[in-house]
């Protein structure tokens, strides 16, 4: 829909305010907290291997972290309600608020994990408090997601919005690695026993206490003019949504499927699959884990310049075309790999064409819609996506390898590649038919 005059003077005259260090300084202020958010919602399977016994006294490894990520996958299913309830609330009263909110509940979860008793202290209570902060936890996440995606699009000029949506992927690897960095250090100072019956619970403690500074960060960011220029009858919401914007929502979809599998695949599990199936140390397993992460992270910017410059699509296809022929020869090669160098190679390997997906997954999504929609619009579609595989990926991984085939989940990352590579293909170039009028 073309601008009236009046519009298009009210978004020349708001451009004028945004300088580059205001830009640049609202950018950082978003991502920090982002960080946070991603640090505590990792943290959860960062120290599961450590955790599980207490929750659930299976007595077989496998079996154990099969439920314990079950619980993880459970708190996935919640990101599509927090999507929906934030999506719109980021809509309606503005990203800042939306991102303040999301943090608020991240911060409450942590601390929750922290204090939870033992099975062996109150028996079947304790999964279920386990349960009921990670599904405060998925709210929370389930909104960050699309407001965070949003602001930063958002705040980014036009001819460099890939490279700056690119620092979404940064600060959650970053908060990633910021667990596992916790991992690594606890590791050194603390026994495995110390760390199974009580040093679990430091890094949801100092999750919820950095939550809590980002708290007050974000209170004190400044809103978009994407969302201030925002003048439209059309409410945000789920019926509007769906009944206005179905083709971009399914996109969001089609776009997310294979991404949200393989990043939790090559991050998440691999270092379960590391100890579980490779058969390193859990203290190689992470540092292993730790390297390939780091360099992934640095691998965001640099995709996200290139996206600028050769656009959107292009990208997205070398993703698909990786995702299809180097997933099953990478994780058969991980599986028999005895040099923990050579392991980080191959999972670097798999890394280097996901990093085309991971580095513009931000904007992709979100110049796929108009500013009154745009959080829900990115947020719900990825949250049902990412609850439906990517929070699935380990579930899936261990039932194969419980059941005795393991090689099928290896397909199953192939066959969804495909799937996504074939929307990639027909799909439009978003950087040429943007919707974000702002510069």
């Amino acid at each position: 829909m073309k601008m009236g005059i009046n519009e298009h003077i009210t978004v020349v005259n708001s451009q004028k305010k945004i300088d580059r260090k205001t830009r640049q300084k609202s950018i950082l202020g978003g991502v920090a907290g982002n960080l946070v958010e991603w640090y505590d919602w990792f943290a959860y399977s960062m120290f599961t291997l450590y955790f599980a016994k207490s929750f659930f006294p299976a007595g077989n490894q496998t079996i154990e972290l099969l439920q314990a990520a079950a619980v993880f996958a459970v708190g996935f299913l919640m990101r599509p309600i927090g999507a929906w309830i934030m999506g719109v609330y980021a809509d309606r009263k503005g990203r800042k608020a939306g991102l303040t909110l999301s943090v608020t509940l991240m911060c409450g979860g942590s601390f929750l994990i922290a204090c939870a008793p033992t099975y062996a202290q109150i028996g079947m209570i304790a999964p279920l408090i386990l349960l009921f902060a990670r599904l405060i936890q998925g709210l929370s996440v389930g909104g960050e997601y699309g407001a965070s995606a949003t602001y930063l699009t958002e705040m980014a000029g036009k001819n460099k919005r890939g490279f700056y949506s690119s620092i979404q992927y940064v600060t959650i690897l970053a908060g990633q690695l910021l667990a596992l960095l916790t991992l690594i250090i606890l590791q050194n100072i603390l026994t495995t026993e110390q760390l199974a019956t009580w040093g679990w619970r430091i890094p949801f403690a100092i999750g919820g206490l950095l939550a809590l500074t980002v708290f007050v960060i974000r209170r004190n960011m400044v809103e978009s003019e994407s969302f201030k220029n925002a003048e439209t009858k059309e409410k945000s919401g789920l019926i509007t949504l769906l009944k206005n914007h179905p083709k971009e929502a399914l996109g969001v979809v089609f776009i997310t499927v294979a991404g949200t599998l393989l990043f939790y695949s090559y991050t998440n599990y691999m270092q379960k699959f590391l100890v579980n199936t490779t058969g390193f140390t859990k203290e190689t397993a992470t540092i292993i884990s730790t390297c390939t992460i780091f360099a992934f992270l640095c691998l965001q910017p640099i995709m996200g310049m290139i996206s600028d410059k050769i656009g959107r699509k292009k990208m997205m296809i070398v993703f698909g075309i990786g995702g299809v022929l180097l997933t099953y020869p990478i994780f058969s090669a991980i599986a028999i790999v005895s040099n923990p160098i050579t392991a980080g190679l191959l999972i670097f390997a798999g890394m280097i064409p996901l990093s085309c997906y991971t580095s513009i997954s931000a904007v992709i999504k979100s110049e796929m819609f108009p500013s009154h929609i745009r959080a829900l619009g990115v947020a719900l579609p990825y949250a049902i996506a990412a609850a439906l595989f990517g929070g699935t990926a380990e579930l899936v991984a261990l039932q194969f390898k419980q059941m005795g085939h393991e090689h099928y989940f290896f397909i199953y990352l192939c066959i969804m590649s495909a799937i996504g590579l074939a929307y990639f293909v027909s799909m439009k170039d978003q950087q040429k038919h943007s919707k974000i009028i702002e510069d």
